[in-house]
């Protein structure tokens, strides 16, 4: 069964950091692209950054550049986001997904098949 489980979430102060990490225990990592979405209330979710796992290619949103960084482990079957510099406008609900191989990974969540429940992020200001 193919499964996605986020973890990593919680509270953090403007500045601060988190590591969100996606386990896909059933998966085999190099065959799939990984993306991670977030939504905030009353807003349309938004694709945060995903890594084409057969060439680590990875691709951010604009609003991430420069504070995330998407990696994977491929052995363990995880992929991460650590997310530094955190503003209020960081504060939404995570989700990790995962989709076919593309030669270059997109934001777009119609590509992801695959969907985790999700782990809370809070900045405060």
């Amino acid at each position: 069964q193919l499964q996605v489980v986020e973890s990593g979430g919680g509270l953090v102060q403007t500045g601060g950091s988190l590591l969100l990490s996606c386990a896909v225990p059933g998966f085999t990592l190099d065959y799939f692209a990984i993306a991670w979405f977030r939504q905030a209330p009353g807003k349309e979710r938004e694709g945060v950054s995903c890594i084409n796992n057969s060439n680590d290619s990875a691709s951010y949103a604009d609003s991430v550049k420069g504070r995330f960084t998407i990696s994977r482990d491929s052995v363990k079957k995880m992929v991460f986001l650590q997310m530094d510099n955190l503003r209020p406008e960081d504060t939404g609900h995570y989700r990790c997904a995962a989709g076919r191989l593309m030669s270059k990974c997109v934001l777009q969540s119609y590509e992801y098949v695959y969907w985790g429940r999700g782990t809370q992020v809070t900045v405060s200001s």
